[in-house]
């Protein structure tokens, strides 16, 4: 099939396709005589597998890893827990920051009461002083982009 097709089939635009096969996830497509790739079910199922680790908020690397640890389906499995359970961890991290950014915005909205002007707004004042604080409170590598991750989770090789 045709990259149209597959992206349909898939629900993953065509870009974002080619850039996994860019990256590496995805492998090469056939090539037809006349220039265009051309998918087999196998680059359909990768594309579904990838797509429900994207939806699980995993990282390139750890599907990367997940992709190599299926290529070896008589390997002991301990590796694919592990990685789960940092990926876990990484989860629940996460939750917590977002219960945290959550209380914060509470009481900012808490600050500003209506009738006011912007240059009395309680919440723009507060926003200079909590975002200081936030900044503050958080370690320099932090990186809270939805599917990254901070470190402390193996990376295979230089791609993110």
């Amino acid at each position: 099939m045709r990259i149209g097709a597959i992206s349909k089939a898939a629900g993953i635009p065509v870009e974002t396709i080619r850039y996994y096969e860019k990256i590496g996830l995805l492998p090469d497509p056939d090539r037809e005589h006349s220039g265009y790739r051309s998918y087999r079910q196998a680059h359909l199922d990768r594309l579904l597998f990838i797509k429900r680790c994207r939806n699980l908020d995993m990282a390139q690397d750890e599907i990367r890893e997940l992709i190599r640890l299926a290529d070896q389906p008589e390997a002991d499995c301990s590796d694919v827990d592990a990685l789960l359970a940092r990926h876990l961890d990484h989860v629940r991290e996460r939750l917590r920051e977002l219960k945290s950014l959550e209380q914060t915005l509470v009481r900012l909205q808490s600050a500003c009461t209506k009738g006011r002007t912007v240059s009395e707004c309680g919440i723009l004042g507060g926003l200079a002083t909590e975002l200081g604080a936030l900044e503050d409170n958080q370690p320099a590598n932090e990186n809270h982009v939805p599917g990254t991750h901070g470190q402390g989770h193996p990376k295979p090789d230089s791609h993110s």
